[in-house]
């Protein structure tokens, strides 16, 4: 792939192959993107920061290029696949930066909470984890997996699954207070999936966090505002932590 040293590239985890975009070179950032997209959300980040940093994107479990060996995953299984992902690349020694959305944001979240050590600096944008779906939210989702089907059209993203016990919505308000990790907070000030109240109410219990308002509607402020988002982007990952 011809795009400012952009590689597109495929490896086998298992029994499964999976496909990834990395650029740059220095130290490490896993960039995972949101539930409705895959590793092209990232495009117009990776030049930014591939003089400073390599990045790696990979299209997680069941998205993309990725294969799908199943229609549905547990969270669980995005967390293991994503960290089988960073053993494979050579990265499980180094000590990373995670930058996700949404659903991205959420696993990375997980992997930190689990594995503080591995992890330099935490991004998340718009992330599930702390507040409910919103009613709109569920609504734009369930029409488009309906008009798919009623198109006759394939659905091009996995559904997700809970385990017994588990919020249906992956939220972890409660653990948010033992996440160990410097984290940039990044939202949307009117998204119509994650309400920004949710994101206001995590502040308060990460220990460590910067948080960063985006205004106007959306669910993806790094690709609305993508020069300015990369900028601070760029920005918070070159500041070392007193």
């Amino acid at each position: 792939m011809a795009n400012s040293g952009i590689e597109s590239l495929k490896l086998n985890i298992g029994k499964r192959q999976v496909h990834y975009l990395k650029a740059g070179s220095g130290p490490p950032v896993v960039l995972l993107h949101g539930g409705a997209s895959d590793s092209n959300d990232w495009m117009e980040t990776i030049p930014a920061l591939s003089q400073s940093y390599t990045l790696y994107a990979p299209d997680m479990l069941g998205y993309g290029l990725t294969d799908r060996d199943k229609t549905s995953y547990y969270l669980s299984e995005f967390v293991d696949f994503t960290l089988d992902f960073i053993q494979a690349v050579g990265l499980d020694s180094a000590v990373l930066a995670l930058v996700g959305h949404s659903l991205g944001g959420r696993i990375c979240l997980e992997i930190a909470l689990q594995h503080p050590e591995k992890v330099r600096k935490l991004v998340l944008i718009d992330s599930a984890g702390f507040a409910r779906l919103a009613r709109w939210g569920r609504f734009l989702g369930a029409a488009a997996f309906f008009i798919r089907r009623a198109l006759g059209r394939p659905q091009p993203y996995p559904m997700f699954l809970n385990k017994d016990g588990e919020d249906k919505d992956w939220r972890c308000l409660d653990k948010l207070n033992t996440l160990k990790v410097p984290t940039l907070v990044i939202w949307s000030s009117r998204d119509p999936y994650y309400p920004l109240k949710g994101a206001l109410q995590a502040k308060k219990l990460i220990p460590e966090a910067r948080f960063e308002i985006f205004p106007g509607y959306g669910h993806a402020p790094h690709a609305k505002n993508r020069e300015y988002f990369n900028n601070l982007l760029l920005s918070y990952l070159d500041h070392d932590q007193p």
